[in-house]
């Protein structure tokens, strides 16, 4: 049976009839390179471990707040990175992925967690449906309507984009130590997901996870299954170790790799 962390009580309930976010605080989410011309559309899901000051600190300490449970360390200097190396358009989230998640269904337990890992998160226990659906129009909604918007004109324009997500996990899980250094999860777009596979496994020795070290399913994700399988688009997202891309180094590292193995990818699988 796995025990969970008990964590101190909220700072304060949110009043779901007062605005979530304040007017001085950073919009839902934000666009990087918004010019690209890369076919490739850059997702960063869980770039930030911010919190709404309406929130407080959602009940947990400032270690818990760092740890991976709250953002992927490391993928926005990534998604970046590759945004720059490649011209692509970025579009990142700007709050933590505890508030909510928007790389999620809205019926995935997940989605707004009551326990991530084995840490509780009192913030969000007994949530109102005021409270919940707050959070949805705050937070996922501008996000996913921003991608659905540019996936739309790039389509009217008779273009085919590639959706990549950019995401780091974390080295052990649940107490068992992770063997891949980075890992492309994918669910219909075969071709382009193998052939980042194929790329990155032929460089420095890499053990690179086929669907690890988790995979695509349409109950659990949000991103491929909705900007890419169901518009038939080729999407796929990028795993890093997130011990392997948590400095400037590590980035850089990885962001040439990523950017020598997605060139390939599109040439090998543009139309």
């Amino acid at each position: 049976m796995t025990s969970t962390t008990a964590i101190k009580s909220p700072d304060r309930r949110h009043d779901a009839r007062q605005p979530l976010l304040a007017i001085d605080e950073p919009p839902p989410y934000a666009v990087f390179n918004p010019d690209g011309k890369s076919p490739i559309l850059l997702l960063c899901e869980h770039a930030s471990n911010r919190m709404p000051r309406a929130l407080g600190e959602m009940g947990l300490p400032e270690h818990e707040r760092q740890r991976h449970i709250a953002w992927d360390i490391g993928a926005l200097a990534l998604a970046q990175h590759l945004s720059l190396s490649l011209d692509a358009p970025l579009f990142f989230t700007n709050y933590s992925r505890l508030v909510i998640d928007c790389n999620r269904p809205l019926s995935a337990p997940s989605f707004i967690p009551e326990v991530s890992e084995t840490t509780q998160i009192p913030a969000n226990r007994d949530l109102s449906e005021a409270e919940r659906q707050q959070r949805i129009d705050t937070l996922f909604k501008p996000f996913a309507d921003a991608v659905s918007r540019r996936l739309d004109l790039l389509e009217a324009k008779g273009q085919r984009p590639f959706v990549v997500g950019v995401h780091s996990f974390t080295p052990v899980y649940f107490g068992r130590p992770r063997p891949w250094q980075a890992g492309i999860l994918y669910r219909d777009a075969e071709a382009f997901a193998q052939s980042m596979i194929r790329g990155l496994s032929s460089e420095d020795q890499l053990t690179i996870g086929d669907n690890e070290p988790y995979n695509i399913h349409p109950d659990e994700d949000y991103t491929v299954p909705v900007h890419a399988d169901a518009r038939q688009l080729p999407g796929a997202l990028i795993e890093v170790r997130h011990d392997l891309i948590d400095t400037d180094a590590g980035v850089k590292a990885w962001g040439e790799r990523l950017t020598r193995c997605l060139q390939t990818s599109l040439r090998e699988c543009r139309p």
